[in-house]
């Protein structure tokens, strides 16, 4: 299908927003015509801790996991097809004994009553209800939801999920009833659409009559769970169908709403700021210092008299000596510009509305591909970097570059499903899955990164602009300020600057289930990133090499790197101030995943440092005459 975006659906999405434009329709998510009295199907989904409240898990599980006792179909649940970044995020659908039929009203039909729940299961979801979860419902594409006000502008807004159950007091209460309000658009007499769905729960003390049927009371009782062995409850929902003047092209406009725009400004304008001042930094050092100094060296060069070098030009015969460990340095920069292509064009992607919320795990789908994709990126990167550095063991370097990062990325994810797996989460990956990754990683990645090295390596070795001397110079006593830890440590503080408000909104999407809908800024702020550690870390590299301190490359790599230790210190504060996580299991999987959030904005950062480093130092170098 050739997909035409609108000029409205750049625009938004450049407000960080994203929404579907009219005639804007990906494959896979076209809409869905009801006559009146059709079947709409509900589909349920995996039980996630609830967006709006303080987190105190982040461990979801299966709607019919056997410890709940929820209804089920009467032939059984039927699994649906997933993609592989929705399996990722945890979503497990299944049909559902929920009958629908558009635009019928339905009141107090009774879903299923669960005779007896054992003690230790009523304990078990007396202690989901605390932990404050929520139950997930997809009805045509759309997930359940409840309402919310925007306070600023008075506007009602969706939050996915509703409560499994509230507590009053301190005592737990189960809501057994559903008020399943469906708004549909009417095209024409036989032709309806379904552009919202909320769901308005209830307990209630629900009793059964003689022929079975419930008997259902307004009111609203509290259903306890004694957790005793005798716990009997009902289920029953009941359906009202809305018309609405919605568009389905703008249904999602209630889920993606925007609470304070100004946040999102300020964060980019704050940004902003930061790259005009090092700008400026940069441009002062290399319209100004650097001109002159080039200028005089040249001049110098062109008297008979010979003077001795000084400045960052005593270092030329050493600036470009190879590195300690060259090959794990050009496996990591590889590993970055990697990444680097991967960020970039899955954010160009998701900008242009490919990857909208409407495609259920779209997006991770697509970075996974473009992951395994742009493995060549990093064995051409890797491989012309270790040659540049006088590697010989370009073997090894093949090998190491398809596997290292690669597999410390599987690794760490394996074990930490095992996590998941031991607490019986939905987020768990099954055994399948897990194989169809590392068949992905044998089939795409590791023939590409094996492709890409070797041409990196028949390739003709990088020629610096001067040679380098056999004996290392001697490097002087360093002011404390630019020392290795201090300098690294002062250098990573505003590339992290830069992008930490963002990073609030992606924490949140991540650990409270909401959809994200900053890819315009976020796009803004990557860019920005980009420019900031490129300028951060060329600033510090003129500054050692003014003060005669050449060992510039891990230096460099770990200088815009360092926003990597930064985010993980944030992840700490986030996790001390914003949850409320009282299991080791959860407090073991939130660590995991920000460390390993943390290591690859590392290995990223780091790499755009280290180009950016080298291709100064080739500048300024190349610029000037040396014997």
């Amino acid at each position: 299908m050739v997909i035409k975006p609108s000029l409205r659906t750049l625009g938004l999405a450049c407000l960080g927003s994203l929404q579907i434009a009219s005639a804007f329709y990906l494959p896979g998510v076209a809409p869905q015509d009801y006559a009146p009295g059709n079947n709409v199907p509900l589909y349920v989904n995996s039980l996630t801790p609830l967006s709006n409240q303080q987190v105190k898990s982040v461990i979801s599980y299966d709607y019919y996991y056997d410890r709940f006792h929820f209804c089920r179909p009467e032939n059984g649940p039927q699994k649906q097809s997933e993609s592989l970044g929705s399996v990722l995020f945890g979503d497990r659908i299944f049909t559902s004994p929920f009958q629908l039929s558009m635009a019928k009203n339905e009141t107090c039909k009774l879903l299923c009553h669960v005779k007896s729940i054992p003690k230790e299961d009523a304990a078990f979801i007396n202690e989901r209800i605390i932990d404050n979860y929520a139950v997930n419902m997809v009805v045509d594409g759309l997930p359940a939801a409840h309402e919310n006000l925007d306070k600023n502008t008075g506007e009602i807004y969706y939050n996915i999920g509703f409560d499994l159950g509230y507590v009053d007091g301190k005592t737990p209460s189960l809501n057994n009833h559903y008020d399943i309000n469906i708004y549909y658009h009417e095209r024409s007499s036989t032709k309806f659409r379904v552009i919202g769905v909320v769901v308005k729960p209830s307990s209630k003390t629900t009793q059964l009559d003689t022929k079975g049927q419930p008997i259902c009371d307004k009111t609203n009782h509290g259903l306890y769970l004694k957790a005793d062995g005798t716990d009997s409850v009902v289920y029953t929902y009941s359906t009202i169908w809305h018309p609405s003047s919605t568009a389905w092209a703008t249904r999602w406009d209630s889920y993606l709403h925007i609470l304070d725009p100004s946040i999102h400004w300020f964060s980019l304008v704050n940004s902003i700021v930061i790259v005009l001042f090092l700008t400026g930094m940069v441009a002062m050092i290399l319209l100004r210092a650097l001109h002159k100094d080039i200028s005089r060296y040249n001049a110098v060069e062109a008297q008979e008299d010979v003077q001795e070098d000084y400045g960052w030009k005593l270092v030329h015969g050493d600036v470009f000596r190879p590195p300690s460990h060259p090959m794990l340095l050009a496996v990591a920069v590889g590993s970055g510009a990697q990444l680097i292509a991967m960020t970039a064009l899955t954010l160009v992607f998701a900008i242009l509305g490919f990857l909208s919320p409407s495609n259920r795990g779209s997006l991770a789908t697509v970075t996974v591909v473009f992951f395994m994709v742009f493995s060549c990126i990093s064995g051409f990167t890797s491989a012309r970097l270790y040659k540049m550095n006088g590697g010989e063991q370009w073997k090894l370097n093949i090998i190491l570059n398809a596997t290292l990062f690669p597999g410390i990325i599987i690794g760490f994810l394996f074990g930490l499903n095992f996590f998941l797996i031991g607490s019986h989460s939905s987020g768990a990956v099954p055994f399948g899955t897990m194989m169809a990754i590392l068949g992905l990683w044998a089939l795409i990645s590791l023939p590409l990164s094996t492709a890409g090295s070797y041409y990196g390596l028949r390739k003709p070795r990088i020629e610096q602009p001067v040679r380098t001397n056999q004996i290392p110079r001697q490097i002087p006593d360093q002011p404390t300020y630019l020392r290795s830890l201090p300098s690294i440590f002062m250098g990573g503080i505003l590339p992290f600057g830069a992008i930490f408000i963002e990073l609030y909104y992606i924490m949140n999407s991540i650990w409270f289930h909401r959809i994200y809908y900053g890819i315009g800024f976020l796009f803004l702020v990557f860019g920005v990133l980009i420019l900031t550690c490129s300028q951060v870390t060329i600033l510090m590299c003129y500054f050692h090499l003014c003060n005669e301190d050449y060992h510039w490359s891990w230096r460099a790599f770990l200088t815009s790197g360092a926003a990597g230790f930064y985010v993980f210190l944030y992840s700490i504060l986030y996790y001390l101030t914003k949850l409320d996580i009282n299991s080791i299991t959860s407090t073991v999987l939130y660590f995991g995943y920000s460390t390993l959030i943390s290591v690859l904005l590392t290995i990223l950062t780091g790499s755009i440092g280290y180009l950016a480093c080298l291709l100064f130092l080739r500048k300024i170098f190349g610029s000037i005459k040396v014997d």
